[in-house]
């Protein structure tokens, strides 16, 4: 046994030399006292003094209170970078701001944070444009705002025929269109497009190339850049924000001019591209309604009691098409402030359909007679939502057990994804909701659309046939012309 213990205490020696270990003397207590002394020195180190002071957490802000602050900011940087400042006050400012401690510092800034609250409520809302509108809410700010042609009339009518600004050599039928896009007498999304390719066909039909050589050698240079591009800014900033519709129409435009032969003779290109514009409205409007009509007309039976919202070309070809062959009722559902059903109601009645007109807020009462329901769009997203006029989303919640069908052309299907009815919207006119003065503390919200999500519908029917909400991203890439 003795043998064993010294060959135990050869090897820990060997050890102790080979790694350079600390003595193994752990139950004589020095590494123990160590380590126990290393433990206070850590405690004593994470006691604080008496006179420290934890500031309160940062209230959170949201997304406009962010914005308003910061533009605050920037406007009060952009003051004090305006005015000469003195060098001496200067560096006594700088020796104040360093003899002064950390805690001064942090109850500075508690001061700020406490204060800030007051602040924003006085920041007023920012517009798109950068200008500071007080009857605008903040969490709309990011929306153009809306422009009544009462307040800037000479914008929509006046035009001057020598004058080297482009947007004021607009042809009158884009002036024209214009002023019936601000007022409302056109409103309608199949109207507005109509309108808009019209009006610009008339514009390039009378367009007289300029005496440059650049005008001479390429007339579609001309043609997009100095009428179509300015007519359509003219109609989204001056009279209304475009539709999708509109959108994907004048990028149909844009590509028409631009397959057309350059060496062409220039009577010929303006007959070709106006007979390219007539095809476009017959079969991405005109025709595509009434394939609508053909597959809508499959799911209507004798006897049924159909829902519908608004007005709708699309819906209306339904309704129409289907009486000639089936005995229903139509209720026609409408909403402040716009009122766009009584348009609905007028054709429906000239087809002597049995009709029933209320306001959304008397919806519960019908719904149990209700077998379908039938809703217009004013935009597919590649998602499945559809945006619509303001109620449809209402319609299609207050309607999840009947089936809810979408009737929609395809050129209305748009790239975008979108969430909510927020981020991308039109603001109305304030006056259709509330008339008479405001006052200092009143802000009026008016939008035109609201969002419906895919979950809400059954079936989208196009002219391509009746899909499901998970296959418009599918249609869109199909009826992609890029692609």
């Amino acid at each position: 046994g003795r043998e064993r213990l010294e060959q135990k205490a050869f090897h820990l020696c060997s050890l102790k030399k080979i790694w350079g270990r600390p003595s193994f003397d752990i139950m004589e207590g020095s590494n123990t006292d160590k380590i126990s002394g290393g433990d206070a020195q850590k405690k004593a180190k994470k006691e604080k003094p008496a006179n420290f002071v934890i500031p309160p957490k940062k209230p959170k802000l949201s997304k406009a209170e962010r914005r308003a602050l910061q533009e605050q900011q920037r406007a009060a940087k952009a003051q004090r970078q305006g005015q000469p400042t003195d060098k001496s006050s200067g560096k006594t400012q700088g020796k104040q701001q360093n003899t002064t401690s950390p805690v001064s510092n942090k109850n500075q800034e508690q001061n700020k944070t406490s204060a800030a609250p007051t602040q924003r409520s006085e920041v007023l809302a920012v517009n798109a444009d950068g200008t500071k509108d007080p009857k605008q809410i903040s969490v709309l700010a990011h929306l153009p705002p809306f422009r009544d042609p009462k307040d800037k009339p000479d914008e929509l009518l006046g035009v001057q025929l020598k004058s080297s600004n482009i947007r004021e050599q607009l042809h009158p039928e884009i002036l024209q269109t214009g002023r019936a896009y601000a007022t409302g007498i056109i409103c309608h999304s199949n109207p507005r497009c109509r309108a808009m390719l019209k009006a610009m066909d008339a514009a390039i039909q009378d367009c007289v190339p300029d005496d440059s050589i650049n005008d001479i050698k390429d007339f579609r240079h001309t043609w997009v850049n100095k009428v179509l591009k300015p007519s359509f800014q003219f109609f989204t900033e001056d009279c209304r924000p475009h539709s999708v519709g509109m959108g994907n129409a004048f990028t149909f435009l844009k590509s028409a001019i631009g397959a057309l032969d350059r060496d062409m003779e220039l009577p010929k290109a303006k007959a070709l591209l106006s007979e390219s514009i007539d095809a476009y409205l017959q079969e991405r409007i005109d025709y595509a309604d009434l394939a609508i009509a053909k597959h809508a007309c499959e799911k209507i039976v004798d006897d049924d009691v159909i829902l519908t919202f608004g007005h709708s070309e699309a819906v209306r070809a339904v309704l129409v098409e289907a009486a000639k062959a089936k005995q229903f009722r139509v209720i026609v559902c409408d909403a402040r402030p716009l009122l766009t059903g009584k348009d609905m109601l007028l054709d429906l009645r000239q087809a002597s359909l049995n009709c029933t007109y209320i306001y959304l807020n008397a919806l519960s009462f019908v719904m149990k007679d209700v077998t379908k329901v039938f809703l217009g769009a004013e935009a597919l997203m590649s998602d499945g939502s559809v945006l619509g006029l303001l109620g449809t989303a209402c319609v299609a919640l207050a309607s999840q057990s009947v089936p809810v069908l979408v009737c929609s052309e395809t050129y209305k299907i748009s790239n975008r994804i979108q969430l909510e009815s927020i981020t991308n919207n039109e603001i109305g006119n304030p006056s259709h909701v509330l008339e008479g003065p405001l006052g200092d503390n009143l802000r009026v919200m008016s939008l035109t659309y609201d969002l419906t999500p895919a979950s809400f519908v059954s079936g989208i029917i196009t002219e391509m046939g009746i899909l499901p909400p998970t296959s418009v991203a599918v249609l869109s890439m199909e009826m992609d012309p890029q692609q």
